[in-house]
Parts: C-alpha cells; sequence; structure tokens
C-alpha cells in the first residue's frame, strides 16, 4: 500500500468483539490502526498491529489528544444508554474529529434504528448519537448492522446448539434477519472510509442471507452436519440472564430490539436486502452456513464420558 493510499484509523471500542473485528481488518489491510482503549489493562486485548491510544469518550480533552494525527475513524458507542452521557459522547468525537481534520468518520450504530420512535434506550440514545454525528458536518456514514453471527457462538448459545441441537434466541421464528458476521462487518466498514462511498448517509446492512428463525437453525444443521431446531426465547428471560453478565441497565439497553421485534413492529427492520448492501460497498458477504463450518464449534462440545 502506498502513503497516499494508507490511512490513520482511529477505532473506538477496538478491544471488543466488533470494534475489534473491524481494528483487525484495516491494519491486515495496511493502514495505521489505532486503538482508544479508557482502561491501559485493555490495552492488551486489542488485536495484533492495533497502537493503543488513551482516551475516554467522557473526557473531550484526551479524547481530542487521542484523535491528533487521524485521518478516519470508526466509531461505536459503549454499552451506556443514558441520553445525556451518549448525546455528550458525540458530541466530544465530533469536536475532536473537528479538530484533527478527520476526513471521513464510520459510526456504527451496532443496532438498526425504527422510523418510529420508541421507548426503549437502546433505539433512542443511537438515534440521537447518529443525528449529533450527522448534523456536524463532518464527512459521516452510519452504518446499521442487524444481529450478529458471533452472538450465536457464545457461552449462552454454544453449547447448546452443538451438544443439543437446539439454537434458542429471543426473536419470533417468523422474524427475517439478515444475520451479519463482525468479519463482513468490518469489511463494510472499511469500504465505508472510502471517499466514493456517499457521506451524510444512513445505511442498513446486514449479511448474505435474509431468514426465519427455522431457516436459521437450518443453515447452521448444514454446516454443523446435525439437525437444529429453533427455538424462540422469552426476551424476559434473555434480559435476565444477560443483566447477570453485564449488568441490568446493560441488558435492557441491549434488550430492547428483541422487545421491538417481539411486539410484531419490526417487519424489515432486521432484513435489509443482501444485494443492496453488496452493490453499495462492493463486497461479497459471507453465507450462514459458510460462516457456521469456519468456526471452532469443538469449544462448545461436552466432554464425552
Amino acid at each position: 500500500m502506498t502513503q497516499e493510499h494508507r490511512k490513520h484509523v482511529l477505532v473506538t471500542g477496538a478491544n471488543g468483539f466488533q470494534g475489534g473485528a473491524v481494528a483487525r481488518f484495516l491494519a491486515a489491510e495496511g493502514h495505521d490502526v489505532r486503538g482508544l482503549v479508557r482502561d491501559g489493562a485493555k490495552a492488551a486485548a486489542l488485536p495484533a498491529g492495533v497502537t493503543p491510544v488513551h482516551g475516554d469518550l467522557g473526557d473531550p480533552e484526551a479524547l481530542r489528544a487521542a484523535f491528533e494525527g487521524v485521518t478516519h475513524a470508526v466509531v461505536v458507542m459503549p454499552l451506556e444508554y443514558d441520553p445525556e452521557v451518549i448525546g455528550g459522547y458525540a458530541r466530544n468525537i465530533v469536536e475532536a474529529a473537528r479538530a484533527a481534520g478527520v476526513r471521513r468518520l464510520v459510526y456504527n450504530v451496532n443496532t438498526p434504528v425504527p422510523d418510529e420512535t420508541t421507548p426503549y434506550s437502546g433505539f433512542e440514545t443511537r438515534r440521537l448519537a447518529e443525528r449529533v454525528l450527522l448534523d456536524s458536518g463532518l464527512p459521516v456514514v452510519v452504518l446499521r448492522p442487524p444481529v450478529y453471527l458471533e452472538n450465536l457462538f457464545s457461552p449462552w448459545n454454544g453449547p447448546a446448539i452443538v451438544n443439543d441441537g437446539v439454537l434458542a434466541y429471543p426473536l419470533p421464528a417468523d422474524q427475517k434477519v439478515a444475520w451479519m458476521s463482525h468479519e463482513d462487518l468490518a469489511r463494510v466498514a472499511a469500504r465505508a472510509l472510502d471517499k466514493d462511498v456517499p457521506a451524510g448517509q444512513v445505511w442498513n446492512v446486514g449479511g448474505a442471507e435474509v431468514l426465519t428463525g427455522p431457516e436459521l437453525a437450518a443453515a447452521f444443521g448444514r454446516g454443523l452436519g446435525r439437525e437444529v431446531t429453533y427455538l424462540p426465547l422469552e426476551v424476559a428471560v434473555f434480559e435476565e440472564g444477560l443483566g447477570k453478565a453485564i449488568g441490568p441497565e446493560a441488558a435492557a439497553g441491549v434488550a430492547g430490539i428483541y422487545h421491538y421485534a417481539g411486539s410484531g413492529r419490526a417487519g424489515e427492520l432486521l432484513a435489509p436486502a443482501p444485494a443492496d448492501v453488496e452493490n453499495a460497498f462492493g463486497v461479497r458477504l459471507t453465507p450462514v452456513t459458510a460462516w457456521v463450518e469456519a468456526q471452532p464449534w469443538e469449544h462448545w462440545a461436552r466432554a464425552a464420558g
């Protein structure tokens, strides 16, 4: 890669799953990638080739320093669902990016956002941040992914899928979803940093296939070589379990999307057309079965005997 085409990218949340995938992909492409970390102890969790830089979205001065020399940025909000806090984070990002002269900023909303106002903080705080960034005058691209496949390769889902052939998730069986992998999100985010992708727009993005719950289970079954059945999980049960891991307030924010879908109002919200995503960003999305075949499911296999 020539120096002319090399980007100096700041990625927030780079020590997490989605941000880590984006940072890893950009570093592998040869870009200079910084990962924003609030706690120095978490720098070790950054992907290889990513330089840690200390900063806090709530600290304007530290954030401005972290943005120095940055030409591009990919940002995601943490699991915080207080509108005042999230609005402050977004405004701090705008000021730091403007001071640095950032040429393109990609905001991963990490969820779709309904057209209508909802009572769910998980939607409304992200809608707020989206509006602050888009109204800033900066060259911003907004990405709204649906639900991640990696949610299913987890301690909550992996063992039941592998050992019992049960894929339990808090979405109605007939809800259509374009399940997206972190790797596909990274490819789309990387392309969104390029100047030929129009800025100032909101893009609903997703994976290669739009599937109902039973269709998703069938795709998993083909990848695993066994029968897999879909089981709609009660959202309250999901939220309670998640709350034990990340706290009740954060769990309530995350669960909002599933409460909304459970109300029957989600419709096509979680199902952007795969062809539209591929054509807009020039990427080839990964079919669900191919993604399943690539995962180390033996990690979740129950020991024999």
